[in-house]
């Protein structure tokens, strides 16, 4: 019976909501995006919209590969060849993969060329490194991005795979869309949603959830928050791979260059999920698997430049920055 309550409870994150504007000196969307460093989905919405400009596909269609380099000995990344030919030269990053965090030794690599190790009592006695104990309870697979083009030829010993990011493109049509007012950030009652609204919503919208709400509906009781309104096609974008912080910053840009010219929408959204398996979340705050191994964050685009940002975690990790 313990086990099913256990179960049945619904898992705690932590999330945390903010506004500003693009244009703010004090505005810390780069940081932000930039510091937020293992990047495994991209996805935006914009209502109002039934196809996407010859300027945001063509960026949408080249985020460029990325590497996995199975049974790579870690001392590789603290060689002297390997740091002058990547680390130094910057936007290196390198992510151990099928290992479960709280379970499994791991690795990453930031791009400033500190390297974070994850390991289990026996190894890290073995080591004879110095470190701190976490907070949550052999050799992997990593996965690499870089912009050098290199990469394939100094693992060449290894087996070295190049894949591509998957990108899926859709049209949606009779959305139900949340109301949103940019200085409204609690929401105002009958006038606009909060940002906590919209985010479970957007959530729904993303996993292709149901929001319909009919009687007979016995899979998803979900549903649009009030007000509302209806909006004849709205594009979904989806981005899965080794995506960089780069990249990201230049689809933030591309986002918000949308609104250069009127728009019939009145907001854009822009989510990105990090590898539930990451060591860190933001910089080098730590982070667990727990139940659900969410760090995530999520913007809320305006048509004048106003913006809400909203980080979320599991329960167990530090606050967001």
């Amino acid at each position: 019976m313990a086990a099913l309550r256990r179960l049945q409870e619904v898992p705690r994150h932590l999330l945390v909501c903010e506004k500003s504007n693009f244009s703010h000196d004090k505005s810390r969307h780069r940081h932000l995006v930039e510091t937020h460093y293992h990047n495994y989905r991209v996805s935006f919405l914009i209502p109002e919209c039934g196809i996407l400009s010859k300027e945001l596909k063509t960026l949408v269609m080249d985020t460029g590969p990325y590497y996995s380099v199975k049974n790579l000995p870690l001392h590789e990344l603290i060689s002297h060849e390997f740091i002058n030919s990547f680390v130094m030269k910057g936007a290196c990053y390198a992510l151990t993969y099928n290992a479960n965090i709280d379970e499994d030794n791991a690795a990453a690599l930031l791009p400033n060329g500190k390297l974070i190790l994850s390991l289990d009592k026996d190894t890290y006695e073995e080591t004879g490194l110095q470190g701190q104990p976490s907070q949550y309870s052999g050799r992997k697979s990593m996965k690499f991005r870089t912009e050098e083009s290199t990469m394939m030829d100094y693992f060449s010993s290894y087996h070295i795979q190049e894949h591509q990011p998957t990108t899926a493109l859709t049209v949606l049509t009779d959305l139900q869309c949340p109301v949103l007012q940019s200085l409204a950030l609690q929401g105002q009652p009958e006038k606009a949603c909060s940002a906590q609204e919209h985010f479970q919503w957007l959530g729904a919208v993303f996993s292709h959830v149901d929001l319909n709400n009919e009687p007979n509906n016995f899979i998803s009781t979900s549903c649009c928050p009030q007000p509302s309104a209806l909006v004849a096609k709205a594009y979904l974008c989806t981005i899965t791979g080794f995506l960089l912080p780069e990249k990201i910053t230049l689809l933030l840009e591309q986002l918000r260059c949308y609104f250069d010219e009127p728009k019939l929408a009145p907001w854009i959204s822009l989510c990105v999920q990090g590898f539930a398996d990451s060591p860190v979340s933001w910089k080098e705050q730590e982070h667990g698997f727990w139940k659900g191994g969410e760090h995530l964050y999520n913007f809320v685009i305006f048509n004048n430049q106003d913006y809400w940002l909203q980080m979320a975690v599991g329960a167990n990790d530090d606050c967001p920055p």
